[in-house]
């Protein structure tokens, strides 16, 4: 029997999730290192081009407020346990996968875990293209769950989407309370390309609602399966929309309070609005396919900067920005990575070895 339009059940990882990627073995292969050449090249570019004053430009940089700048980083890095709240609460709107109700064969992981899967995300983003992190931690979060690989990666378009929601209304704050001169052009630019990408995934949900399960009936039956629980984990983590609003809304504003915090460091002085726009500018440009939206991400900063800030101070404050956005998440993130590897590792070997204990005749 077909499944129903909401009534999805929750699958074993092998049916529908990919097999254990060997990100290890990836990490090191020719792609990623040839993607870390090209980034260095697309930066050598960037800043060759623009004519700095490079004496002055590390001079702000030197003079660093340290623990400004430490005080940015830990707050940056307290977005991700909202982050990781928020999905949590995500999945458990789903209904799909049992939680605290008593079923130990699935739950959802904990606020800590997802916050820990979403750092390994965007690690694997900063060091690979194509943005692999956020298939490669929807599979953490199936593994760890007992879910479908399929339904954890709807929940990931859920997130998105209430981001690109959040977004939208921490950016139309920002405009208004930024001067109206002719530098706003800039801001509504960003504006425009937030409700467009905003209509994208609202035309993407009309779309799955009304007419997803009738085209998923053509389908082969194991992806319309697949698609039936990708669809479940999308649509249904829509419930609970003001705590999930206020998580989303805590985790930016985080984001913006580091983008403060870096500025201030660095004893400059700009607009709290124009310091909106950028942080949000900056999340736009990392989802350009490229490692951390290098060679992307820099220009874009500096140029939204450059409205209120001397082209070396707008340098400055993007190269120690991108410090904590960018090296600081491979850092952080791919320590995080080495040790659920190496703790995976050592449950495996236990198991193997409980497995062989209990064998006829060993």
């Amino acid at each position: 029997m077909r499944a129903g339009k909401y009534s999805m059940e929750p699958s074993q990882p092998s049916t529908t999730q990919p097999r254990d990627v060997s990100l290890r073995r990836r990490f090191l292969s020719l792609p990623t290192l040839l993607s870390f050449a090209v980034a260095a090249v697309l930066l050598a570019l960037l800043f060759t081009r623009f004519d700095l004053d490079w004496q002055t430009t590390w001079g702000t940089i030197r003079s660093i407020n340290i623990w400004m700048y430490l005080a940015a980083m830990a707050v940056y890095f307290a977005s991700f346990w909202f982050r990781g709240l928020r999905w949590q609460l995500l999945a458990r709107n789903t209904g799909a996968v049992g939680d605290d109700a008593g079923d130990n064969e699935s739950h959802v992981p904990s606020a800590l875990k997802s916050s820990q899967f979403i750092l390994i995300g965007w690690f694997v983003n900063s060091v690979m293209w194509l943005r692999l992190g956020d298939a490669y931690r929807a599979y953490l979060f199936a593994q760890e769950s007992k879910g479908s690989f399929s339904w954890s990666l709807g929940t990931i378009l859920a997130e998105r989407i209430a981001d690109i929601a959040t977004m939208l209304v921490v950016l139309v704050a920002g405009i208004a309370l930024f001067t109206i001169t002719n530098e706003g052009k800039t801001a509504n630019l960003l504006l425009s390309a937030v409700l467009v990408i905003g209509g994208l995934c609202l035309a993407l949900l009309l779309a799955m609602r009304y007419y997803g399960q009738r085209l998923a009936r053509l389908l082969p039956r194991r992806l319309e399966t697949a698609y039936n629980r990708f669809q479940q984990g999308t649509l249904g983590s829509f419930k609970r929309l003001p705590l999930v609003f206020l998580l989303g809304l805590m985790a930016w504003s985080l984001e913006i309070g580091r983008l403060y915090l870096v500025v201030s460091a660095l004893g400059l002085d700009a607009p709290v609005a124009l310091i909106t726009i950028v942080a949000l500018g900056h999340a736009l440009l990392t989802t350009v396919p490229t490692p951390g939206g290098v060679g992307v991400v820099e220009p874009g900063i500096i140029g939204l900067l450059l409205i209120s800030l001397e082209r070396s101070d707008a340098v400055s404050v993007t190269l120690v920005d991108r410090s904590i956005t960018y090296l600081s998440v491979i850092l952080v993130g791919g320590i995080i990575f080495l040790i659920m590897q190496v703790a995976s590792k050592r449950a495996n070997g236990r198991l193997e070895t409980a497995i062989s204990a209990i064998k006829p005749g060993s």
